[in-house]
């Protein structure tokens, strides 16, 4: 598979994102060619999961280049996006004797990259990060910029925009990937679809079968076609003042589901598919979206093996309240990303609660 790049434009702090077979061997030379110098110590942050596997020999690569890398692993899953797991990571940074010219590499999915990439944006006020995805789902993560880690009572409310200095995708990791977190990742290519391109969506729906099984030509197109969308976006919105808001279709129903259930009970893909259900039936009722588009998302969505039905345990009020808190809600007033049809989406639609809650509660009570 031939290695592949994007550019997301921002000026002088623009880079590269670097889509390939076995990249993780090649990081050292990725490194220096996006300017981080080995002349000081890298830290590489990543869970117990992808430890295993990769961690040794990505350490192994920069040794042997002349990078000098302490590791910190965390617990696997949204748990350690915390408050004191970032503390933990901090003090060893200050231990590990990291300064104003090391860099921090986040090894892993989504949860790793938010969390290390928070620790970058604020040791010494700011130092270079690189993010090193091993799932689909972080294609969308890893780009763009957006760091943080949770509240009990929110998702991402404690962050910064803090951008890479290079993502290299290494698409052969995918192949490792348990199948719930295939579809987890799956969730938000989907997504870039439905927002940006309807021959997208076409494309999805055609080669389903091939792509759940990883068809290493096809999963290349797919990620490139998804990164592409963000890079976009990102270049255009960096700090979502406007038209990057559209990359959190589904997100804000779906942010609510994952703190009601403690981040326990969904994974960020199957959340944000139910989400992106909820809104398409809500754009459906109010007329923004032809009779159609709420099958059509419910149906792709199943072809990649995600959940389109309303969370069992969770009540419509409560979520409708942990909506309320979410970080994109603007004087109490809820701003929703809602499909206009297959492939288009609009921002800031601000629907009537009580309509949101009783679309909520039909979706509820189907179960």
């Amino acid at each position: 598979m031939k290695t592949n790049r994007l550019t997301v434009e921002l000026g002088e702090r623009s880079y590269e994102i670097v889509i390939g077979d076995s990249l993780l061997q090649q990081v050292p030379d990725l490194l220096a060619e996006a300017g981080v110098v080995s002349t000081s110590k890298l830290m590489i942050i990543t869970d117990e999961h992808v430890a295993v596997r990769y961690l040794e020999p990505l350490r192994d690569a920069l040794r042997a280049a002349g990078y000098n890398a302490i590791a910190s692993v965390v617990e696997a899953g949204e748990q350690s996006k915390s408050l004191a797991v970032y503390e933990r990571l901090m003090t060893e940074a200050i231990q590990g004797g990291l300064d104003r010219k090391s860099a921090i590499l986040a090894l892993g999915g989504g949860v790793v990259g938010d969390l290390a990439g928070f620790v970058a944006a604020t040791f010494m006020r700011g130092i270079d990060f690189v993010q090193l995805p091993t799932t689909l789902l972080a294609h969308d993560s890893s780009v763009g910029g957006k760091v943080a880690i949770n509240h009990p009572l929110g998702k991402n409310l404690i962050g910064a925009f803090h951008q890479p200095r290079v993502v290299i995708y290494d698409t052969k990791v995918l192949h490792t990937l348990p199948k719930r977190e295939v579809a987890a990742g799956f969730a938000e290519v989907i997504k870039h679809a439905l927002i940006s391109d309807a021959s997208f969506v076409d494309w999805l729906e055609e080669n389903a079968a091939r792509l759940w099984e990883l068809d290493s030509e096809l999963l290349g197109k797919a990620i490139e076609r998804g990164c592409a969308v963000k890079a976009a976006v990102v270049s255009a919105d960096e700090t979502e003042q406007g038209q990057r808001a559209l990359l959190n279709l589904g997100h804000t129903f779906g942010h609510a589901f994952e703190a009601l259930s403690a981040y326990a009970t969904l994974n960020h893909g199957e959340a944000i598919s139910i989400g992106m259900c909820i809104a398409a039936k809500v754009a459906e009722r109010i007329g923004l979206a032809q009779s159609g588009v709420y099958d059509r998302t419910k149906h792709l969505l199943s072809l990649y093996h995600l959940p389109t039905a309303w969370p069992k345990g969770l009540e419509p009020q409560d979520v409708l309240e942990a909506m309320k808190r979410d970080k994109k809600t603007v004087g109490g007033q809820l701003a929703l990303v809602l499909p206009s049809a297959i492939g288009q989406a609009e921002i800031g639609k601000h629907v009537d609660e009580q309509l949101i809650l009783t679309v909520m509660s039909e979706e509820a009570e189907a179960l």
